[in-house]
């Protein structure tokens, strides 16, 4: 199934150059947090309800392409979490939840709305500190005479994207994290 909504979305992240992005989307009675990274290989799209502490990740392949069934324990929490009664007659079909979520993605990027880490924290866990998720900075290992850590690495990849996992794997550099919102910095490639 292509989402077509996808596109004109894609091209706006590209030309502002933001690889990940943040936007809304109802439906039933839930709203949804909604990532799309394009800085993975493939893409993903991550849906998230924090006040369900539910989410789960759909791969957008080349030319936007997703496989719209979704495993029964997501199926399931989707179908309570959107407020669905069972009725045999017309089961939910997740390929029309799909159709009607491309119809509705934003055509245009607003900067403002990158995902910021500590939102994608929200529904990516972490192995490493997981408290502590707004970014800090940078330290580089090498001037230390240490080694960056592979929980360090997960989590920078799953908090930052692959751009900075790949520089900080290359330069021997960690993420530093914090758990006071106040004391978060702005996240740049190190």
């Amino acid at each position: 199934m292509k989402l077509e909504g996808l596109v004109d979305l894609y091209r706006s992240m590209r030309s502002q150059d933001i690889d990940r992005y943040r936007f809304s989307y109802r439906s039933g009675k839930a709203l949804f947090d909604v990532f799309f990274f394009v800085d993975e290989s493939p893409f993903v799209l991550l849906f998230g309800v924090k006040s369900e502490n539910f989410s789960f990740e759909i791969v957008v392949e080349r030319g936007f392409e997703i496989d719209p069934k979704l495993d029964r324990d997501t199926y399931k929490e989707l179908c309570r979490i959107l407020g669905l009664e069972y009725d045999p007659d017309r089961p939910f079909s997740p390929w029309g939840f799909f159709k009607e979520f491309s119809e509705n993605i934003p055509n245009q990027a607003i900067a403002a709305q990158k995902a910021a880490p500590h939102e994608v924290a929200d529904y990516r866990s972490v192995s490493e500190e997981a408290d502590k998720i707004y970014f800090l900075g940078w330290r580089d290992n090498t001037k230390r005479g240490e080694q960056v850590g592979v929980l360090n690495l997960e989590k920078t990849r799953r908090l930052l994207g692959e751009k900075a996992f790949e520089r900080c794997k290359q330069k021997n550099i960690s993420s530093c994290w914090t758990d006071n919102k106040k004391a978060a910095k702005d996240f740049t490639l190190p």
